[in-house]
């Protein structure tokens, strides 16, 4: 099979975008054609090569995923554009279906969806993953229920925080729980973020003061 989706991916930490091209450097049809730092980086590339879809993150030095989806829908309207992040804040959502994203992923996603997405927007569909959709109906039908400063943990998530308070390895909660090292490592790096915490001894003393431990 041809690599006939011809991609650029976007994000500002340079170890998550060299994970993700890793994850999709095996896929037959899938041809990675630059990485970038920024949405600067991205519209270089995008006037040096013939590209299909962006896959960005929101938050970026200079010029950040919003600003980026507009100047592509300004320049390149034929270019998809899939946002991968952290944010899943209705707000958030709305302002990128208001810029016609063509998608929008958490990062905690499993390879198997990426996929979906990647080849339902090449294909001419939009994909907004289930828990975004989630958030944005309940926000519209439920307003003020998002409203807590608690952050909500997903089911992998809380099973990921579990191992990692348990001291178990990156290697061994990957075979527990079925899924990749990278997906391990992208989910600790989430619950970092999404936490509020500097590292994983932070991550155990929230598992513990929540009772997940």
């Amino acid at each position: 099979m041809n690599k006939n989706i011809r991609i650029v991916l976007a994000d500002d930490h340079a170890m998550f975008l060299e994970g993700l091209h890793a994850l999709l450097a095996s896929e037959n049809d899938i041809h990675v054609v630059g990485l970038a730092l920024n949405g600067n980086e991205v519209l270089d590339l995008l006037k040096r090569h013939e590209v299909d879809i962006v896959v960005t993150d929101i938050s970026m030095p200079g010029m950040g995923g919003i600003v980026l989806n507009n100047a592509i829908r300004k320049q390149y309207p034929h270019i998809k554009t899939l946002v991968l992040s952290t944010y899943s804040e209705p707000d958030m959502i709305v302002k990128l279906t208001n810029s016609k994203a063509n998608g929008y992923l958490l990062k905690n996603a499993e390879k198997s969806e990426l996929l979906k997405a990647i080849h339902s927007i090449h294909g001419g569909s939009n994909y907004f993953s289930k828990e975004i959709m989630e958030k944005y109906t309940n926000s519209v039908f439920n307003p003020g229920t998002e409203k807590s400063n608690e952050p909500t943990l997903s089911k992998r998530e809380k099973e990921i925080l579990k191992y990692i308070a348990a001291e178990f390895t990156t290697p061994e909660i990957a075979e527990k729980l079925f899924i990749s090292q990278y997906t391990v490592n992208t989910h600790r790096k989430n619950l970092i973020a999404k936490l509020g915490v500097k590292n994983v001894a932070g991550l155990v003393k929230y598992a513990f003061q929540k009772g997940l431990a």
